[in-house]
């Protein structure tokens, strides 16, 4: 399949600062992916390089078949940009901003009264079109933030935080349109440091410190890392054995959900080692087992530094 992205170690620094630190990658043409990491990880940095509004400090980048250092102008006729903050003009209208952007993109006024049409529906502002953007609710200026940013049918849309501050309802409302754009053939870069977003997304890069740290599907991912030292542990008593746990040198993590705890762990004999601690503490009512690691456990696992090592 034909690559809609491709990156050999991008590097953007400030001063002493390494934002993105040689970072490579490619990405498929009509595939949504995404950009997992909390914020500082790098992601919007990237995206900005991508879209021709930074340069690099190093690296090469081809966007749409384009070098975008050499030739941003031509990145940016083939792609829409939905920005982290509220990318809409507030004290416009619904209709002022949609025919604002239609100019920007240089619409003809049968395309724009064709796209005008689809952005108010996919909106959900049919009747509402007349309103001042700012007092939408949220969740609908994002959705007309997104239709803006695609009305010039490009082939790349970049989306950088784009359910930021919207409740879970509108967040999946979005994601079916973020669908929507990608059946209709456009590849789709999503940022966020939503973990349960990534399931929505065909590929994942997961970003750390300005560096990928995983990279594929969220499906392979999950087999990839499906040997990792998590252990989930059935008790009555929770609380106690999280408590005797984090208190263990070679517990790299340890979390409570409802009844169990799930636990990772850093020794050759985990199962062994984790009986010996519920034995000592007289906690005999107990269930171990080995869980599966979902994507949130993963990205965990490869962020946060070893107890054993970080003098804790």
């Amino acid at each position: 399949m034909a690559l809609a992205i491709k990156a050999e170690g991008l590097t953007k620094k400030f001063g002493s600062f390494t934002a993105v630190d040689s970072i490579s990658f490619e990405i498929e043409e009509g595939k949504i992916v995404g950009f997992i990491g909390a914020n500082g990880a790098g992601k919007s940095t990237t995206i900005k390089m991508l879209c021709g509004l930074m340069m690099p400090t190093s690296g090469l980048m081809h966007v749409a078949g384009f070098d975008a250092a050499a030739h941003p102008d031509k990145v940016r006729e083939n792609i829409g940009y939905m920005s982290q903050k509220f990318s809409l003009y507030s004290d416009l209208t619904v209709k002022e901003n949609i025919e604002f952007y239609g100019g920007v993109y240089g619409l003809s006024k049968s395309e724009l009264k064709d796209r005008f049409s689809w952005v108010v529906e996919v909106a959900d502002l049919k009747g509402r079109e007349n309103l001042l953007t700012s007092d939408l609710p949220l969740g609908w200026r994002q959705r007309l933030a997104l239709g803006c940013a695609v009305l010039h049918h490009p082939r790349i849309v970049f989306l950088d935080e784009p359910t930021s501050g919207v409740d879970p309802v509108v967040r999946d409302k979005f994601w079916q349109l973020i669908g929507q754009l990608s059946g209709e053939g456009a590849t789709i870069i999503v940022t966020t440091h939503h973990l349960e977003e990534a399931e929505f997304c065909e590929n994942i890069i997961m970003m750390h410190l300005g560096r990928i740290v995983v990279n594929g599907s969220p499906e392979g991912i999950r087999r990839k890392f499906s040997d990792l030292p998590l252990f989930e542990i059935e008790t009555a008593q929770p609380l106690t054995l999280f408590n005797l746990l984090e208190r263990e040198p070679w517990i790299s993590d340890a979390a409570t959900y409802g009844n169990n705890v799930h636990v990772y762990v850093e020794t050759n004999q985990p199962l062994h080692a984790l009986e010996e601690v519920l034995k000592k503490n007289s906690l005999s009512q107990y269930k171990i087992t080995k869980a599966l690691p979902t994507l949130e456990d993963i990205f965990v696992n490869q962020t946060r530094p070893s107890r054993s090592n970080s003098g804790d």
